[in-house]
């Protein structure tokens, strides 16, 4: 892996795709510009060898293109493994809009980005994401049929972000249970980063449960909404990550942990429903499992989202839809336990389950 900063930035110059370190063998990248609407988009189709790719729509004021380019391409690969560890017959995908959704996104724009996603013939199916709403999909859906997560009203399951937190929740008590012996949240103390509509919903989880919940956000608005309505404290220190805790819930954005996070944590367990938590997944990996914090791997436990929105595709209903992401509990608690017994990070561990599965599909074609 590169990580010599002059080599990086030089392929960044030289190669600002194929040489992205998150390219890792995508199928295909697609630029998206639009004048008329000011529609600047990339879908990243990381694998399809399970099935066509399906991930959100994420729409961000990314700093520079660069940034977005690196984000797509991570989330598509993150895709790529949580479709596959959950058993679903699905490849990976993600795209992201460039630009502040309060201030760029309008119908025009959106119906132009689903006339883009259309072109990839069901390739790729787009949903919701960061940024995005119910409404955008349905939006989507007038100009092409590869788009899920659209209203019930109009057939659709609805917005995935209730069924996400719950196999959130899930993989959380499933870590509880290896760590503490019994899956109870009443009386643990957890931080949550992140009260998007994920975020919320996983706060409202814990918190009946009896949890002690401490949160952080940027929006603060946003925060005394949620405290107010949850009974949670707002976290006002200088050191999120330094806060004594059992449980740190990252559900922001991703790449959260990191060297420096890592050496302030004082949790037991990483549970929380962000893509792409570790910043470099092969060094902050091996860093938690040697501080002995234990991680419930984010393309595992946030799952729900995926199994919501596959129903759509599937035809399957409410029922099986919560049945699968209960089943994100019994799944975290094996791969912990692999992890353990091989001696390896419980990324590797999720990993090589998710990787098998593709290369069985593979040699079966």
């Amino acid at each position: 892996m590169i990580t010599d900063a002059y080599t990086v930035n030089q392929l960044k110059k030289e190669a600002p795709v194929f040489g992205q370190l998150s390219f890792d063998d995508h199928e295909q990248i697609v630029f998206c510009q639009d004048k008329d609407t000011g529609l600047n988009a990339i879908i990243g189709v990381h694998n399809t060898i399970l099935g066509p790719a399906l991930g959100g729509t994420r729409m961000y004021d990314y700093a520079t293109e660069w940034d977005a380019l690196n984000d797509v391409l991570r989330l598509s690969r993150g895709m790529t493994y949580k479709a596959a560890i959950t058993g679903l017959n699905l490849g990976g995908g993600k795209a992201v809009i460039i630009g502040d959704p309060k201030k760029i996104k309008t119908e025009a724009l959106m119906k132009r980005f689903g006339e883009f996603v259309h072109t990839l013939g069901g390739t790729y199916y787009t949903a919701e994401d960061v940024g995005m709403e119910t409404s955008d999909m349905d939006t989507v859906r007038e100009v092409t049929p590869y788009v899920t997560g659209i209203s019930e009203s109009k057939g659709g399951a609805g917005n995935p972000s209730a069924v996400t937190a719950y196999g959130v929740y899930m993989g959380m008590k499933a870590s509880a249970k290896y760590v503490y012996s019994k899956d109870t949240l009443e009386g643990k103390k957890i931080l949550v980063e992140g009260i998007g509509h994920v975020g919320e919903e996983l706060v409202k989880l814990v918190s009946s449960e009896g949890a002690q919940v401490i949160i952080s956000d940027i929006d603060e608005d946003k925060l005394h909404k949620v405290s107010t309505k949850y009974n949670t404290t707002i976290y006002r220190g200088d050191d999120f990550y330094a806060e004594t805790a059992d449980i740190y819930a990252p559900c922001a954005l991703g790449a959260t942990i990191t060297t420096k996070t890592i050496d302030s944590l004082k949790v037991k367990i990483i549970a929380g429903a962000a893509n792409n938590q570790l910043e470099n997944e092969n060094v902050h990996g091996v860093s938690l499992q040697k501080k002995g914090i234990v991680y419930a791997p984010d393309f595992l436990i946030n799952a729900g989202g995926i199994i919501n929105v596959y129903a759509e595709i599937e035809g399957y209903g409410r029922n099986q839809i919560i049945e699968k992401t209960e089943n994100i509990y019994t799944t975290t608690l094996d791969i912990l336990t692999k992890a353990k017994v091989l001696g390896i990070t419980t990324n590797a561990a999720a990993l090589s389950i998710a990787e098998e599965r593709i290369m069985n599909k593979k040699m079966k074609k």
